[in-house]
């Protein structure tokens, strides 16, 4: 009899480096998934499944919501970047079941898995982060997310068997479907009418005016500026010195923030390169997308962390903790 399939909630155990092999392609691909050098430290550990990936938004081809079967989140699992020189937009991981077995304790393994059995999975999946070739100046990067499109499935918009399911999976509480539900058949057909601009918030700067920096540093406390402030430094088309100002950072505005980290270097999901902005824009702690204000793209669980440009921020003392 087939194993059910893993729902929010399974405890689960990565699988050794041998196991893992085994279900890889000469690639180091799954079902077309890469299973990434970055994820090796997991093997072994037990972890909690967070969501399953039956919908997720397409961050290269901008599709829409696609599906990844045999797909789940685990915890708040995240990428370190360390294999891909350092790219720090700290993706969520996507785990294949085939890489995963359920457990019913906490309790992780304690054997220490062979130093071949490692060095060989490394090897399968070290060897297709990068390409280069004489005719690049610069390596061209591969990872889950620039790989997406190509080992998931379109979703259409209109059909919803993958919005019903994400309550029936138990992704999604009921309370949550029933909100996000409930605007998305409001907005959409106003967007397919035309009476939802596609800039989510046009500005008044020009393209050249320049706003101070704050030098940010990670542990520091910053409040978002209001839509109104942020706006002043967006051009008309939405954007600050080429950044987009995403409509789910709105509801972070007004709002007291640490700033998680700065970004000198992060891959571009479409082209692969490595981008390492002249003006760097940080993180912050616990600000992620969470696809339920985005066109096409409600219920998604990546959670990717938006960059934020400093002049939309302002320095705050550390809030002020509260006697017990």
């Amino acid at each position: 009899m087939a194993e059910r399939e893993l729902y929010r909630g399974d405890l689960v155990e990565v699988r050794s480096p041998k196991e893992i092999l085994a279900t890889l392609d000469a690639q180091g691909r799954c079902e077309g998934l890469p299973f990434m050098p970055e994820m090796i430290p997991f093997c072994g550990r037990r972890f909690t499944v967070w969501r399953r990936a039956d919908k997720v938004c397409d961050t290269v081809d901008y599709s829409g919501s696609r599906r990844l079967r045999n797909g789940v989140i685990l915890g708040d699992l995240r990428c370190d970047g360390m294999a891909h020189d350092g790219c720090q937009a700290e993706c969520r991981i996507f785990w294949k079941a085939a890489w995963l077995r359920r457990v019913s304790d906490e309790r992780g393994s304690s054997l220490a898995f062979p130093p071949e059995d490692v060095a060989a999975l490394r090897t399968r999946t070290e060897a297709y982060t990068r390409s280069s070739s004489e005719s690049e100046q610069e390596p061209t990067y591969r990872c889950q997310n620039t790989d997406l499109p190509k080992c998931t499935e379109f979703l259409s918009v209109w059909d919803p068997r993958p919005y019903i399911n994400e309550y029936a999976s138990g992704n999604v509480s009921l309370g949550h479907f029933l909100t996000v539900t409930s605007r998305a058949a409001v907005t959409e057909p106003m967007r397919k009418l035309g009476l939802v601009p596609e800039i989510h918030l046009p500005g008044t700067a020009n393209k050249d005016d320049k706003f101070p920096a704050l030098d940010l540093q990670p542990g520091e406390w910053v409040k978002v500026k209001s839509k109104e402030e942020i706006a002043s430094t967006l051009t008309p088309d939405g954007r600050s010195l080429g950044m987009w100002f995403d409509r789910e950072m709105l509801p972070y505005c007004g709002k007291v923030y640490r700033v998680r980290q700065r970004i000198s270097r992060f891959i571009h999901e479409r082209n692969g390169r490595m981008l390492t902005p002249k003006t760097a824009p940080v993180t912050l702690e616990g600000v992620v997308c969470s696809g339920d204000h985005s066109i096409c793209r409600w219920f998604c669980p990546r959670e990717i962390y938006p960059y934020w440009r400093e002049f939309w921020l302002v320095r705050v003392p550390p809030p002020v903790k509260q006697a017990p």
